[in-house]
């Protein structure tokens, strides 16, 4: 089979041909329709991302979209000819989706949202999985709560406000002057972080009360602002970005509390995987109703043009998230 290989860190992916894999037992083989791009991807491939411990030679790719070619002993639930999803590979030693199939443990897979194309459905993974692994599994968002998302219209954020929306709560988020329109685009109050300073939204939306939950999608400074802008005793902050030296004092002395996500554990040590399909199972529920789907950058690349993919995505210039059509 065709796939996108890296031999050494910081050089680029060499599209060539490597075994087709059989799916084992408690695999599912999927053929790779789509393959979404981001921003650990391209720090994988420069040896920036230690986290992710991935050995080499390999196939990166995070999250895939495909259908089911075969299926392994003791799976259930699956049958050759099933569109599926999920965020399957490309850490450790487990390959990823920058090829045209893999063998997927059948625990990190969904059906695919009949509302979406394989191009959406390969968007979502790894950016729904860590905004539900922060604001449902860590934070509990429920009804009526003032949710701030910092990077509201980014990969992690644009999904994070609609699932916060969808849990019932009333939605903040931060964003650029130029994406402050894709925020008003999700129904949720957009807030220019480059004009409006903490201490003024904060007053402006909650009173100075400060939020029940803040996500925050950004690190460095904005997770210290957040420190500060957290409701007093029940506020919670999660970070998916929690590199750096932070204080907490300010934290602390609003009695509030913190919480990291790390979306690779399960990749990486096989323990909660089962816990990520069923995220991805919630997803095609919500998607399937209109409440969640994914913003796409128009441009389409292929196996062929991954460096260039990856260009996009480390420029910032992309529009949504970026895509690999694989078929």
């Amino acid at each position: 089979m065709r796939a996108a290989l890296l031999r050494e860190f910081g050089t680029p992916l060499i599209l060539t041909e490597i075994d087709k894999p059989d799916a084992g037992p408690g695999q599912v083989l999927v053929t790779i329709k789509a393959s979404g791009v981001n921003p650990l991807d391209t720090k994988i491939r420069a040896g920036k991302a230690a986290h992710a411990r991935r050995t080499l030679p390999a196939v990166l790719g995070l999250d895939l979209a495909g259908v089911v070619e075969q299926v392994g002993a003791g799976v259930s639930g699956f049958t050759p000819g099933d569109e599926v999803y999920g965020m399957t590979g490309g850490v450790g030693d487990v390959q990823g989706s920058l090829a045209e199939y893999a063998a997927v443990d059948a625990r990190l897979l969904a059906r695919k949202p009949a509302s979406l194309s394989m191009r959406e459905a390969a968007a979502l993974p790894l950016v729904v999985i860590t905004a539900w692994e922060g604001l449902i599994d860590r934070a509990q968002v429920r009804p009526g709560q003032k949710v701030l998302i910092h990077g509201g219209a980014g990969g992690i954020g644009h999904v994070a406000v609609q699932i916060a929306r969808a849990r019932g709560a009333d939605v903040f988020a931060t964003a650029s002057p130029s994406r402050l329109e894709v925020v008003e685009r999700l129904h949720a109050t957009p807030i220019d972080y480059t004009t409006t300073p903490v201490q003024e939204y904060v007053a402006q939306h909650t009173g100075g009360e400060g939020f029940d939950v803040i996500f925050d999608t950004v690190g460095g400074a904005v997770l210290d602002a957040s420190f500060a802008a957290v409701r007093t005793y029940t506020g919670h902050v999660v970070s998916a970005l929690g590199w750096g030296t932070h204080s907490i004092a300010p934290l602390s002395f609003r009695g509030a509390t913190y919480s990291g996500v790390f979306t690779l554990l399960p990749l990486l040590t096989g323990r909660g995987r089962e816990h990520h399909g069923q995220i991805m199972r919630e997803a095609s529920a919500l998607a399937d109703a209109g409440a969640l789907k994914p913003l796409l950058d128009p441009r389409h690349f292929t196996l062929a043009d991954v460096a260039d993919a990856h260009a996009a995505v480390e420029s910032g210039t992309a529009q949504g998230k970026i895509v690999i059509d694989v078929a």
